[in-house]
């Protein structure tokens, strides 16, 4: 992950931090091996955000924290995962990949299949750019609106 996707990682934990502090956020939660872009602990619920920034195959972040879930690894009542979409995944054509789309229907089907188990799919509206770009200049402001959106979530 470039520097850029860090900081992105970094304003969202401290976002959520501030409007929902019953929770203890970090950067690169780990669920077993699996490192998580930002996490948030309470004692009841765990909230996962898996920013999708350029990976190749999305779904899978969505199928191993799935796994993890399933296998009785945490032990907590309720799980929220989000899955943050830039706007990589988008279609010029109208709508999104199928690979957002495979990553989506992972999640929806872990909810379905496991209680206490939440998941959504948000869209960051930023195009990330490549190694060496530009940020746009408005990026700390759609992160801050992201984490608006991911705390009305919980």
């Amino acid at each position: 992950m470039g520097r850029f996707a860090s900081d992105v990682q970094v304003l969202l934990r401290d976002r959520l931090a501030s409007r929902a502090p019953d929770f203890d956020w970090t950067t690169e939660y780990r669920v077993g091996r699996t490192p998580v872009d930002v996490g948030g602990e309470s004692a009841d619920h765990l909230v996962l955000v898996e920013l999708e920034w350029r990976r190749a195959d999305p779904a899978d972040n969505t199928a191993k924290l799935f796994r993890h879930l399933s296998d009785g690894t945490l032990a907590v009542e309720r799980v929220t995962v989000c899955q943050l979409f830039t706007e990589h995944y988008d279609l010029a054509s109208g709508g999104v990949s199928s690979k957002r789309e495979n990553a989506e229907f992972v999640g929806r089907t872990a909810a379905e299949t496991l209680d206490g188990f939440a998941f959504h799919a948000l869209t960051l509206p930023l195009d990330p750019p490549k190694r060496g770009g530009e940020r746009p200049s408005d990026w700390r402001a759609i992160v801050e609106l992201a984490g608006e959106e991911l705390v009305a979530r919980l």
